[in-house]
């Protein structure tokens, strides 16, 4: 049954524009509740406007802010495609959600992506006041698949430019190693679940080669956090997984990675999950899974700062 949803078999270096075309057609729906807006960043490219989306939930329960980079390989996903998703995160978490609208590939490659989640991390870290918040603490970064390597990424470069960083993030079964051939890749589940399910080993290796057209920028570690030598200083991690998903021991990999150099992580494996269940409908029991522990570890983390609760 699982076999029916498999990813249709595209050329995705041709058919990218038809991707993200119809993933907009499929998020389309009425009633959607948010506010956007277009921030300024400063980067090293120049300025630049990114788009974001704020999602307001029906009942606000806690004063974190969950800062979303979509997935979709950094090349197809936008916060239209995302939208019915980040309506559902922040019902079920009663946070406030903002959408980050970065820079896709091939047209941006790497890193114009990454250089927009980072400006616009780094502008509400010094200015929080930008999104109604008093408190950077609040701040969660939260990715799911490519915008999970996104999230990884940040947190890595917020530390190397001596920026301060985030004290959360939360990791959806994120991309994190650059070899997803079966033949190479040092991980079972590309080997397993990289032909039958919604995610193949092709479409991640397309993607991967659109994204980093430079084979040898595909190991630097802001691309692979996996092969980052020093994970020290990173934020309190959330790491989930789906278990027929070909990127779910890369990403297991990478929270046990970041407790063995010092971090607190938690791995959660959501049991016969595909890729992208985040985007299911909320009936789903893969989404309640993951949201369950989404919200403890949100929990937790509030009952360790009650300071900071307003």
């Amino acid at each position: 049954m699982l076999g029916l949803f498999a990813a249709p078999r595209l050329n995705m270096r041709e058919d990218y524009e038809k991707v993200r075309h119809l993933q907009r057609q499929l998020a389309a729906r009425p009633g959607q509740r948010f506010r956007a807006a277009s921030w300024r960043t400063i980067a090293e490219d120049g300025d630049s406007h990114v788009p974001v989306r704020v999602f307001t939930p029906k009942e606000r329960r806690r004063e974190d802010l969950l800062l979303f980079f979509h997935g979709g390989g950094w090349v197809t996903g936008d916060i239209e495609s995302y939208t019915p998703a980040c309506s559902t995160m922040a019902d079920l978490t009663g946070c406030v959600v903002i959408s980050v609208d970065y820079r896709l590939a091939p047209e941006h490659p790497y890193p114009a992506g990454l250089e927009d989640c980072y400006q616009i991390v780094q502008r509400l870290l010094d200015e929080p006041e930008l999104a109604q918040l008093d408190d950077p603490h609040r701040i969660v970064l939260v990715g799911d698949s490519a915008g999970g390597n996104l999230a990884a990424a940040v947190s890595l470069l917020l530390r190397e430019r001596g920026h301060r960083g985030v004290d959360r993030q939360i990791l959806l079964y994120p991309v994190t190693h650059w070899d997803h051939d079966p033949e190479t890749s040092p991980f079972a589940s590309v080997r397993h679940h990289g032909e039958d399910y919604r995610l193949t080993n092709t479409e991640v290796q397309d993607y991967m080669e659109l994204y980093v057209p430079d084979p040898t920028m595909r190991r630097d570690p802001l691309v692979s956090p996996l092969m980052a030598t020093d994970l020290s200083s990173q934020p309190a991690t959330l790491l989930i997984s789906a278990e027929l998903d070909l990127l779910c021991d890369e990403g297991e990999a990478y929270g046990r990675a970041l407790e063995e150099a010092g971090n607190t992580v938690r791995i959660h494996r959501v049991e016969g999950a595909l890729h992208g269940f985040i985007s299911l409908p909320r009936f789903s029991r893969s989404l309640r899974d993951a949201y369950e522990v989404i919200n403890a570890f949100l929990d937790e983390d509030g009952a360790a700062h009650p300071e900071e609760t307003t």
